[in-house]
């Protein structure tokens, strides 16, 4: 008990002399629970490791019989239905960029054009040069609203996270004001403030610690019915060189609806930015920070879970009017009542998690895939920081598909050549990598779960899909 107690103690310490390191933080205290519980796992493990796919949650069951009208292969899946909504779109509207550059150059365009709605969701906005170049894109295209019709239709909605958006002089909401100011009627900012700092906490821990403690993490950009998916930030290493991943999927109204209902329903539980650059409730919300705690979370629970419902029901309604309406209509038939959308052949499952408001749903479908994944299957697992939960991992090596893991190696991690305590970042996760390996080689199963690294001189790496640079095998480790 004494030596649990003195690794997180010495961790504390270690970090009351290195003020401004959130990144650090989280990592060291990751660290240290792996460090204090590390003797004991050899020991306990090898025992039981095999019973990891029967411990996991139960697998959500399907209320829905099997469907044979629906595509081939969508029935493994379609129990994720029962979850989130299910959207039916043709793979000629899907498109996955490969470059930084191209995604801001997409995002300036779709701007441009867009003529009833833009949508963003991120962490952050920047403050530099490209940032700055997104911003004047959002206000010539309002001024040019405005002069084609009085009042506009347009609307432009901004969501990010409260505390990663103030840090600084210059943050993210000194580069929205002018917006809100000219366009106050269209243009709407939301600040997400996680409930899980307020009180005394809120006072003590200084700027950048605080966003440790829980961030706004959506990433989604639509422009009327276009929508880009990633796991990009709006900031300037996002749009030159750091790797990320992006799936631009255009003319999906229902995608488009649907995120831009539920940034909507975290806006509403998010503060509101004015033109003074001060912040407002929602007339009728509760206080993240203020307020009472459980009643916050359960509004909030609420307000997005009924946007995840009333779409889900709609998706339901839409694909039995599918493929299974009384009198089915072909994709001639289709076009000729004005519908000239290709038949869908891929499927998208939204999945959503906020913890605080107790909506795992990701969570849950991640780790039922996990469970079912069997001999022969393959997985592929992407992350730019290589830190398992501990549910994830006894999943990975008590299962017996065929596990690709793309990890950032040392060399694209952000932190890397950074001076003092801060350098250390890449080792430290090559550390928790390496911890990682040994238990597969202990396991004999080093031809199944195969760790890989991304490298790419002169990027960093943040992609959570598809990729471009160079693999290299990351072995002996």
């Amino acid at each position: 008990m004494a030596a649990a107690v003195a690794g997180p103690v010495f961790w504390r310490r270690l970090l009351g002399l290195l003020p401004g390191r959130p990144g650090l933080a989280a990592l060291l205290g990751r660290l240290s629970d792996r460090l204090t519980r590390n003797r004991d796992r050899g020991r306990r493990r090898s025992p039981w490791l095999l019973l990891a796919p029967l411990l996991s949650p139960t697998i959500p069951q399907v209320t829905s019989p099997p469907c044979c009208l629906c595509p081939e292969g969508v029935h493994r899946f379609q129990w994720i239905r029962n979850l989130v909504p299910e959207f039916g779109v043709s793979s000629s509207h899907v498109r996955v960029l490969s470059s930084p550059g191209e995604f801001f150059e997409l995002m300036k365009g779709q701007i441009k054009v867009a003529k009833r709605r833009v949508v963003m969701a991120s962490l952050y906005l920047g403050t530099g040069p490209l940032e700055q170049e997104l911003v004047d894109c959002l206000e010539s295209t309002l001024e040019k609203s405005l002069q084609a019709k009085f009042p506009s239709d347009l609307k432009v909605s901004i969501l990010l996270d409260f505390m990663r958006g103030s840090r600084g002089r210059k943050n993210s909401r000194t580069m929205l004001l002018p917006l809100l100011q000219k366009f106050p009627e269209q243009v709407r900012v939301s600040l997400f403030h996680t409930p899980n700092l307020r009180g005394l906490l809120r006072l003590l821990i200084p700027e950048r610690f605080n966003e440790t403690i829980g961030l706004q993490h959506i990433k989604v950009y639509l422009f009327d019915n276009n929508v880009i998916l990633s796991g990009a930030n709006l900031s300037d290493s996002y749009f030159t060189n750091r790797q990320d991943r992006y799936v631009f999927l255009q003319d999906c109204p229902e995608i488009a609806d649907f995120f831009t209902e539920l940034v909507d329903a975290v806006g509403d539980v998010s503060l509101q930015l004015q033109g003074d650059d001060t912040v407002q409730v929602v007339e009728g919300m509760a206080h993240p920070y203020k307020g009472d705690r459980a009643a916050y979370c359960k509004a909030a629970n609420k307000r997005v879970m009924d946007v995840i419902n009333s779409a889900r029901t709609r998706q339901q309604m839409l694909h039995a009017q599918t493929f299974h309406g009384d009198s089915l209509l072909t994709q001639e038939d289709a076009a000729a009542a004005g519908d000239r959308r290709p038949a869908p052949d891929t499927w998208i499952y939204p999945l959503i998690q906020m913890k605080p408001f107790e909506i795992q749903i990701d969570e849950i479908v991640t780790e039922t895939l996990l469970t079912e994944a069997e001999r022969g299957a393959r997985v592929y697992l992407t992350t730019g920081y290589f830190n398992l939960t501990q549910a994830y991992m006894d999943l990975v090596l008590g299962t017996r598909a065929e596990y690709q893991i793309l990890l950032a190696s040392p060399e694209v991690n952000g932190f890397f050549g950074a001076k003092g305590v801060a350098g250390a970042i890449p080792a430290a996760y090559v550390h928790i990598e390496r911890q990682f390996y040994r238990e597969v080689c202990s396991l004999g199963q080093q031809e199944r779960v195969q760790l890989q690294e991304y490298w790419r001189r002169d990027w960093t790496f943040h992609a959570k899909g598809r990729f471009t640079g160079t693999w290299r095998p990351r072995s002996p480790l």
